[in-house]
C-alpha cells in the first residue's frame, strides 16, 4: 500500500464508496420490505379491494362499500374478522387548559374506526383498554405526539377537546405510541365511526365506496397466492346476492349489470404488500404507498456500483500484473509454494475489503440521514444497522476479498517461474491480459453510461409532467382550505378578496384539483336517434359561476355557468365524458343522476380536457354542475383565488388579515395549486435525485479507475513517450497516443449500453398515461457526457507524461 500510494487510494476509495453505496440501499430496502410487519397477525390481515367496470370505465380501487367486511365474515367461515376505516375531511380541534387561552389547530390525519380496531391491528397502546377505548361515541384515541402537543406533560386520559364545526367535545379515553413511520396507516386520532353520520346514512350501499376494510383469516387458514385466489373466487356469487337490493335501489338492477359488461368483484391485498404491490390499485387515504419496481431498480444500482469498484481492482492488478508476475517468479525460486503466494494476495485483497468496510461504515453513519431525507422515509441509526445488515457487510467484505484478489491471487501464482523471469510468459499472455483489461473497462462505462440515460429519463419525464398543457392554469392560484369555516358569510368573504387590486377571480368549489374525486354512474338520455352508453361514469366537482375562468379553462362548446339562466340542472362536460357517452352533439342532451334524487340534467356546455389528477392517470370523465344544483354534498368547500403575478406574498397577507376578520377564531389553511401538482410527483422527483447520486457514484468509482490506469500506461510508456517528444512529437499527439484507446473502448460501452438503457426506461415510463418519447438525443447526450468526463480523465495524466522533460524520462530509463 506504501510502495503503490496511487493505486492503494484508488482501491480503497472506490471500494469503500461501492460498500457505503450499498449498505446504504440495503438499508433503505429493509425498510421498504418491514412495512406494516410490526402487527401482531401481519401474515393473515388482508385489505380489501374491488375491481369494476361501470359505465364501461375500468378501476380497482382499495376503497370499499361499508358493508363488505360484515358480509364476508358472514358468508365465509375462513374470515375471523373485520374491521373498517373511514378518513374525516380536516377537522379543527380546541382546547382550553384550565380555562386559559384556547388552543386550536387544523388536524388533517383523523380517521373514524370500528371498535375492535385497536384489537384487530398491532398499534401499542400506552394509556387505556384497547378492547373499550372507542366503544363510546363521543371517545377519541390519540398518539403520544398530540397527547404532548394539546395537554404537554399532563395526563391526557380524560380530557376534553372540541371537535367539527359544531363544536362537538369528545373525551381523550386512550394515548398510543406513535405510530411507526414503517406503518401504510398513518394517523393522529381515532374516533369511532358512530360520530360519522355519512357511514350510517349508506350503511346499505355497495356503491358508495369511502370505507377502506380490513379482515383477518383464522389461523388454520393457508394464506398462499393459490389459496388467496381460490377464497376470492366463492366471492361473486356472495357479491350478487348481498349487493342486489342495492343496485337495484340506483336503478341498476345487479344481474342486468353484469350482462352488460358491468364487473364488481372483491379481492384481497395481504396488508405486508400494500406499500409496495398496490400498483395500479388506487388506494386513497393510505400514507408512503411505494412501489416494488423501486426495489429492483434501487437492487440492481447497488449491484452495478459494487462490481464496479471490485473491476477496478482488478484492472489494475491486470495492469499490474507485469510486475506482480515477476515478484511471483522471484518468490518461488526462493521457495514459496504457490499455496502460500494465494494467500499472500488473498489477504492482501481481504485487508483492502476489511479497510473499505471500515471506511464505508463510517460514511454511512454520517450519510445516514441526509439520505433517509432525500428518501423521505424515517431511518435512524438505531434501526439501521441491524443484524441482517452486519451481516450483508461481513457477507460484502469476504466476497469483495474473493472476487478483487481471485486475478493475482490464482491466475499470476499458476506461472512457471523460469518463464515469468525470462519474459516468455508475460509476452505470451499479453494480449490475453489487455482484453480482460479493456472488456473491464467496457463494462464499467456501459453501467455509467446505462444510468445516465436513465437519470436523463427521468428528469425529462418529470420536466414534461411540469410543462405540460393541464387544460387548465394551475399558476399563481391560491387554494384556501375548508372555506366552509366561514358559514354563511362564504360568499361575502369570497366578494372581499375579489375586490383585492391584486386578485383577478375567486371561485368556490367542493373539491380542488389534485384533491378528492366524487364519482357516481349517470345514465344518459337514451331517448336520441345514435346508439349512446347505457350509463357513465364520471367525476365532478360543484362549482360557482367562476370556477371556469378562475382556472382558465377553456369552453369549447355551449356555454359557462351564467347568473342570466337557472342552471340548478345545468351540467358542463369534459371533452372525454362527451366522448365515452358517445354524442355527436352534446349540447342540449340530458343526463341522469340515479344516486341523488333521479334528476335530469342538461348540458350546456363543453369544457376542454383538464387534469385534476397525477399525468400518471388517463383522462378523467369529468362533470361539473352548479352550486345551486345541490347534486349531492361531501360536506366541504374550497375557495381558488387568482392572483395576479407581483406581489405575491404582500396578496397572501391581505387574504390572511381578512380571513382572520370574517372567522378570527379559525385557522388559515392554505396552499398553491402548482405546488399541490408538483406533490403528486414526489416519489418520482425523489427517485430521479437518488438516481442522479447514485449515477454520479458510478461515475466517480468508474473514473478512478480510468485514473489509475492511464495513470500507469503513462508510466510504462515513459521511455517512449521521451523517444517520440526527442523525434519531434508534440504534446497533443502524445496526449491523443495515450487517449485514443480508452475513448474507443467508451464508445463502445455507449453503444452496448443504448439499447439495454432503452429497455430498462421504457419499461418504467409503461406506467405513466401521459409520457415522453425516448428519443436519439437522449443517448447522443449521454454518450457525450460519458465521453467527455473520460477524456477528461484520462488526458489529465496524459498532459502529465506529454509536458514531463524527456531527457530526463530517458535518462531515468
Amino acid at each position: 500500500m506504501i510502495r503503490n500510494k496511487t493505486s492503494s487510494f484508488i482501491n480503497i476509495s472506490g471500494l469503500s464508496i461501492g460498500i457505503a453505496c450499498v449498505l446504504m440501499i440495503v438499508i433503505y430496502i429493509q425498510n421498504e420490505l418491514s412495512y406494516d410487519k410490526f402487527h401482531k397477525d401481519a401474515d393473515r390481515i388482508f385489505q380489501v379491494t374491488l375491481s369494476g367496470n361501470m359505465g364501461g370505465q375500468e378501476f380497482w380501487a382499495g376503497n370499499t362499500p361499508p358493508p363488505v367486511g360484515k358480509a364476508l365474515v358472514s358468508n365465509f367461515p375462513e374470515i375471523e374478522s373485520y374491521t373498517r376505516f373511514y378518513k374525516a375531511r380536516d377537522i379543527v380541534a380546541r382546547y382550553a387548559p384550565n380555562n386559559s387561552t384556547e388552543k386550536f389547530f387544523t388536524e388533517k390525519n383523523i380517521i373514524a374506526v370500528d371498535s375492535n380496531f385497536l384489537e384487530f391491528f398491532g398499534f401499542k397502546i400506552l394509556e387505556g383498554d384497547p378492547a373499550t377505548v372507542l366503544l363510546k361515541p363521543g371517545s377519541v384515541v390519540i398518539t403520544a405526539e398530540i397527547a404532548k402537543k394539546y395537554f404537554g406533560n399532563e395526563n391526557a386520559i380524560g380530557k376534553t377537546i372540541v371537535m367539527n364545526e359544531n363544536k362537538k367535545p369528545f373525551t381523550v379515553t386512550g394515548v398510543l405510541e406513535n405510530i411507526p413511520s414503517q406503518s401504510s396507516l398513518q394517523f393522529d386520532f381515532l374516533m369511532p365511526v358512530a360520530d360519522f353520520p355519512a357511514v350510517k346514512q349508506f350503511s346499505w350501499s355497495w356503491v358508495w365506496q369511502q370505507m377502506i376494510s380490513y379482515i383477518k383469516l383464522r389461523g388454520n387458514v393457508k394464506t398462499d397466492v393459490a389459496s388467496i385466489r381460490d377464497l376470492e373466487a366463492k366471492f361473486p356469487a356472495m357479491v350478487r346476492v348481498q349487493a342486489a337490493s342495492a343496485f337495484r335501489r340506483i336503478g341498476k338492477p345487479f344481474d342486468e349489470f353484469i350482462k352488460k359488461g358491468g364487473k364488481w368483484d372483491l379481492h384481497l391485498l395481504p396488508l405486508t404488500d400494500v406499500h409496495l404491490r398496490s400498483a395500479g390499485i388506487g388506494i386513497p387515504w393510505l400514507s408512503h404507498i411505494s412501489n416494488i419496481k423501486y426495489i429492483y431498480i434501487f437492487g440492481s444500482i447497488a449491484l452495478f456500483i459494487i462490481i464496479l469498484a471490485c473491476v477496478n481492482f482488478m484492472n489494475l492488478s491486470t495492469a499490474r500484473s507485469a510486475k506482480r508476475a515477476k515478484e511471483v517468479g522471484i518468490r518461488k525460486v526462493t521457495g514459496s509454494t504457490r499455496g502460500q503466494l494465494v494467500r499472500q494476495f488473498l489477504a492482501e485483497a481481504f485487508l483492502y475489503s476489511l479497510i473499505s468496510s471500515m471506511i464505508a461504515v463510517i460514511l454511512v453513519t454520517v450519510l445516514l440521514k441526509p439520505f433517509s431525507e432525500l428518501t423521505g422515509e424515517s431511518i435512524n441509526l438505531n434501526v439501521a444497522f441491524t443484524t441482517s445488515v452486519w451481516l450483508v457487510l461481513i457477507v460484502l467484505t469476504i466476497l469483495i476479498g474473493l472476487l478483487a484478489g481471485s486475478y493475482p491471487a490464482f491466475y499470476l501464482t499458476s506461472f512457471n517461474p523460469v518463464s515469468v523471469l525470462t519474459g516468455k510468459i508475460l509476452l505470451r499472455s499479453g494480449k490475453g491480459v489487455l482484453l480482460i483489461r479493456n472488456g473491464l473497462v467496457i463494462f464499467q462505462f456501459t453501467i455509467s453510461t446505462i444510468l445516465i440515460i436513465g437519470t436523463l429519463v427521468v428528469f425529462k419525464q418529470l420536466n414534461f409532467f411540469r410543462n405540460t398543457n393541464m387544460g387548465l392554469d394551475k399558476e399563481n392560484v391560491l387554494v384556501i382550505a375548508n372555506s366552509n369555516r366561514l358559514g354563511n358569510s362564504e360568499e361575502s368573504f369570497r366578494q372581499s378578496i375579489s375586490q383585492l387590486s391584486s386578485v383577478s377571480k375567486a371561485s368556490i368549489a367542493n373539491s380542488i384539483p389534485t384533491g378528492n374525486l366524487f364519482g357516481d354512474s349517470y345514465i344518459p338520455d337514451q331517448n336520441v336517434e345514435e346508439q349512446v352508453a347505457k350509463d357513465v361514469n364520471l367525476s365532478s366537482f360543484i362549482i360557482d359561476y367562476d370556477f371556469i375562468p378562475t382556472l382558465k379553462i377553456q369552453v369549447l362548446k355551449g356555454r359557462n355557468f351564467s347568473k342570466d339562466f337557472s342552471d340548478s340542472l345545468s351540467v358542463v362536460l369534459n371533452e372525454e365524458a362527451a366522448k365515452q357517452i358517445g354524442w355527436k352533439d352534446p349540447i342540449g342532451q340530458r343526463i341522469q343522476y340515479p344516486g341523488g334524487n333521479n334528476e335530469w340534467y342538461t348540458v350546456v356546455g363543453i369544457a376542454k380536457d383538464f387534469n385534476v389528477q397525477s399525468l400518471q392517470t388517463a383522462m378523467t370523465p369529468f362533470a361539473l354542475f352548479h352550486t345551486s344544483s345541490r347534486s349531492y354534498d361531501i360536506g366541504t368547500s374550497f375557495m381558488m383565488v387568482r392572483m395576479k403575478p407581483g406581489d405575491i406574498s404582500n396578496t397572501l397577507s391581505k387574504i390572511e388579515s381578512k380571513w382572520k376578520t370574517f372567522v378570527p377564531g379559525e385557522p388559515f389553511d392554505y396552499n398553491f395549486l402548482d405546488a399541490s401538482f408538483d406533490a403528486l410527483y414526489r416519489s418520482e422527483q425523489r427517485m430521479g435525485s437518488i438516481f442522479s447520486i447514485f449515477t454520479g457514484l458510478s461515475l466517480f468509482i468508474a473514473c478512478l479507475g480510468l485514473f489509475g490506469l492511464s495513470a500507469y500506461i503513462a508510466e510504462r510508456r515513459i521511455k517512449e513517450i521521451g523517444v517520440r517528444k526527442v523525434l519531434g512529437a508534440s504534446v497533443p499527439n502524445v496526449v491523443t497516443l495515450l487517449s485514443k484507446d480508452f475513448l474507443k473502448l467508451t464508445l463502445i460501452a455507449a453503444f452496448i449500453a443504448f439499447p439495454i438503457a432503452w429497455w430498462w426506461m421504457n419499461k418504467w415510463l409503461e406506467d405513466f398515461a401521459y409520457r415522453i418519447n425516448i428519443n436519439w438525443t437522449i443517448f447522443l447526450i449521454a454518450g457525450l457526457c460519458t465521453l467527455f468526463i473520460a477524456l477528461l480523465t484520462v488526458s489529465f495524466q496524459a498532459i502529465k507524461a506529454a509536458i514531463a522533460n524527456p531527457v530526463k524520462s530517458l535518462r531515468t530509463e
